[in-house]
């Protein structure tokens, strides 16, 4: 049968999750400027911005692949 206490621990295990990588995101965007490298696309108008961080997003991409291949391997 469904258990609600395990799966309530599963939703504060994602959320404290959530958490820390929303501190860790507005730390790294603060000190080591991410999100302002040369390939993000900024544009914008009188009453309109659009911002796409694309070099931010193929590092982080990247980063991710290495550190997830690297952990399947143990």
């Amino acid at each position: 049968m469904f258990n609600f206490e395990s799966f309530g621990k599963i939703i504060i295990g994602i959320g404290a999750f959530l958490i820390i990588l929303g501190v860790v995101v507005y730390l790294t965007g603060k000190f080591f400027g991410f999100g302002k490298l040369p390939g993000d696309i900024l544009i914008q108008r009188e009453n309109f911005t659009f911002y796409f961080p694309l070099a931010t997003s193929i590092i982080i991409s990247i980063v991710l692949t290495l550190l997830f291949n690297l952990f399947r391997r143990f």
